[in-house]
């Protein structure tokens, strides 16, 4: 049984046109140049939906487009970075939310914005840092409370 499906998955493998990689900004890349895009490449963010995108990041230092809202997020991955922005102390009033269930046009935007195909997405003055598994990373390593803290985006505790 193990065999045939080996068999099976190296003639699959071996029927699969080769994939060309490209780094992300080179001469070759659709970005770069979109005479190499390929139909399902090719961007479709309007000029409306990136300005409103670009407003949204530019409302607060830490925006974290999310399903769902802080109070109630409606899949376990805006959870877990809500939980770790509030663990990290996130000054409420430097922090703004975007639900993207509730604008079908802002969810396929915002991947498109960020290159970034998962949500949530978390920027930090202006600046995309990553999605909740780089959130997790950062958080576990202390790279985000560092960032959090010299930008001074925490609650400042008492003395």
């Amino acid at each position: 049984m193990f065999a045939r499906s080996v068999a099976l998955n190296a003639t699959r493998q071996a029927a699969r046109p080769a994939l060309r990689v490209a780094a992300p900004l080179g001469r070759f890349s659709p970005a770069a140049n979109p005479r190499f895009a390929t139909p399902m490449q090719i961007r479709l963010l309007s000029d409306k939906t990136r300005a409103a995108i670009d407003e949204a990041v530019g409302s607060a230092p830490v925006v974290l487009f999310m399903k769902g809202t802080p109070e109630t997020p409606q899949c376990g991955f805006s959870r877990a970075a809500i939980q770790i922005l509030g663990v990290q102390g996130v000054n409420p009033e430097k922090f703004a939310a975007f639900n993207v269930l509730e604008d079908a046009e802002l969810r396929e935007g915002i991947k498109e914005y960020s290159d970034w195909p998962t949500i949530p997405q978390l920027y930090i003055e202006k600046e995309f840092v990553g999605g909740c598994d780089i959130l997790v990373s950062m958080h576990k390593n202390g790279d985000l409370a560092k960032m959090l803290d010299e930008k001074k985006l925490v609650v400042e505790g008492e003395e």
